[in-house]
């Protein structure tokens, strides 16, 4: 069954407690935080440490997005308030095998995300089998409430592709403009988890969730 992960993207400390405490009352298990930098894209989001003093006690895993300039800075503040895996966009990143290498040597789960654009071949591919996910937008990084677009199913299908000669295959995610109606494209074409946004949260967010589980068949 493929994953649904809420993603919360927000510059307001008090809606991340809140939808944070949401998740947590829908038993989702897993949370997406997009980190947006004001660099990477025209928009700025919470910092990670933010979270340390929302004073919740979580029985979450917590992805972090870094849609950032530079993403190996982030990795200390991601890891400071418990990430389980750190996603970092390639984009504005000089060296994808000393992020992956950092990530890796703390304990943490890594994986890399490549925007709209950007081509598959652009993962380095000497470190594309240490990875525990790669992550594909499917609509421009940095902003929500976007269409869905159908390229990036693709790439998920060169990626499935590409880790089926992987011993230990990383996943695959989908991120970005998921509706009921592209979800079980996304997951035919190899994506075991997809993050949905703020559609995701309207209404009752355990039913959401069902109904794009429900979808993808």
């Amino acid at each position: 069954m493929i994953e649904i992960i809420p993603a919360i993207l927000t510059s307001d400390p008090q809606e991340l407690k809140d939808l944070l405490i949401r998740c947590e009352d829908a038993s989702v298990g897993r949370v997406q935080i997009d980190i947006v930098d004001g660099v990477f894209a025209k928009n700025k989001t919470i910092d990670p440490s933010v979270i340390l003093n929302l004073n919740l006690d979580l029985n979450l895993s917590l992805d972090f997005h870094l849609m950032v300039k530079e993403p190996i800075n982030w990795i200390e503040r991601c890891v400071s308030v418990g990430a389980d895996r750190i996603i970092g966009q390639v984009e504005m990143m000089s060296n994808q095998v000393e992020f992956v290498g950092k990530v890796t040597e703390i304990g943490t789960k890594v994986g890399l995300a490549i925007d709209l654009d950007t081509p598959v071949s652009n993962l380095d591919s000497v470190i594309l089998t240490n990875l525990d996910v790669v992550l594909v937008m499917s609509v421009s990084a940095g902003f929500g409430g976007q269409k869905f677009d159908e390229k990036a199913l693709d790439k998920i299908k060169k990626l499935d592709e590409i880790r089926a000669r992987d011993d230990t295959p990383f996943r695959i995610c989908d991120d970005g403009g998921i509706v009921l109606e592209w979800i079980d494209d996304s997951r035919r074409e190899g994506a075991d988890e997809v993050s949905i946004g703020r559609r995701l949260f309207k209404g009752d967010l355990k039913k959401n969730v069902e109904r794009f589980q429900k979808a993808a068949y």
